[in-house]
């Protein structure tokens, strides 16, 4: 599925929308150039999830946890891994595989450890359709 966003804040809607959707188990791999509006899409994710506090991209941590109106969120931000040993160290399986809903920021560094079973949401720019303009592409992998 493709979703056009032609200003931030339907970039901010989808997520939320997709958050109100969002299913203890489930993942999502968010994929996108720097400054496409991951970080604002997972904004609108947290807010459908019920989080209330401020979300930003766990870059230097790798994962932030939110406590969400019926489960909890986990928000990874993995462009900082050198090597996949790193996820081991901090527990990814428990998160992946928790109570929990996971949103990886570039998760097509460690697609070798995702699950079989995920969300795969990519933001593209097209300058050509204007500054604001994104397209957002939704895949279920299986």
């Amino acid at each position: 599925m493709t979703v056009e966003s032609f200003k931030a804040e339907d970039t901010y809607e989808l997520g939320y929308t997709m958050g109100t959707k969002a299913k203890k188990g489930e993942i999502y791999c968010l994929s996108g150039d720097l400054g496409v509006g991951k970080t604002l899409f997972t904004q609108g994710f947290a807010k459908g999830l019920g989080i209330e506090e401020a979300v930003c991209s766990p870059t230097f941590t790798i994962i932030q946890e939110y406590e969400g109106r019926e489960m909890p969120f986990y928000h990874f931000d993995v462009y900082r891994i050198a090597d996949i040993e790193e996820m081991d160290e901090i527990g990814y399986e428990d998160y992946f595989y928790g109570d929990g809903v996971c949103l990886i920021e570039w998760a097509e560094l460690i697609e070798e450890i995702l699950p079989r079973s995920y969300t795969k949401i990519l933001i593209k720019k097209n300058m050509d359709k204007g500054f604001d303009y994104r397209e957002i592409i939704i895949d279920q992998i299986n």
